[in-house]
């Protein structure tokens, strides 16, 4: 048995900050995750799906998001504010190796208030503490600037663009730019 793997691979279930709290998603969450941002053009804009029409697309997400974790292929956690027990948006690690990948989405009523750097920042010092992880690293598109904010201010370098990366269902057919962000130990 792998003792570093099993740390890595087994991330805590709660993680708390000041005021937040994150936890691994729930069938339960889905009304407030569709009507929080599933749902909303402006905050899937960057993101590689398209907005939900239904309930059930966000509930299908949600089953995604357990086999996943089940698989151990991608973590994700429900963002809630711990004032008010509030689905906010979520959170994803993807362990690769040496190297975590991380994937956030907020719901617009929470926009600018600090709450999402608050996030990637446990995540990030929870996964740089593991032995076996060097890197921790994101992209985001060239256009989106909230997303950049968010990763300056968790203390990330943008190391550089990486031209015609990803697709952007919401904006365009084709790979855009993004920028690649990362910080490591």
């Amino acid at each position: 048995m792998d003792l570093d793997k099993d740390l890595v691979m087994r991330p805590p279930e709660i993680i708390e900050t000041e005021r937040l709290r994150l936890r691994p998603p729930v069938p339960a969450d889905a009304p407030a995750l569709f009507a929080g941002y599933t749902q909303d053009p402006v905050v899937t804009r960057y993101l590689m799906w398209q907005p939900h029409r239904s309930l059930a697309e966000t509930q299908d997400f949600l089953r995604h998001c357990e086999q996943s974790r089940q698989a151990e292929q991608a973590f994700p956690w429900v963002i809630l504010n711990k004032a008010g027990n509030q689905v906010m948006g979520m959170i994803e690690l993807r362990v690769e190796g040496h190297r975590a990948n991380l994937g956030y989405v907020l719901a617009q009523p929470y926009w600018g208030q600090g709450y999402m750097p608050e996030a990637v920042l446990a995540l990030t010092q929870w996964a740089l503490d593991q032995p076996q992880i060097y890197r921790v690293w994101a992209v985001c598109d060239v256009e989106n600037i909230g997303s950049a904010r968010v990763l300056e201010k968790a203390c990330w370098t943008r190391e550089g663009i990486l031209r015609r990366w990803i697709i952007h269902p919401n904006i365009s057919a084709t790979p855009r730019d993004c920028y690649c962000f990362a910080r490591i130990k």
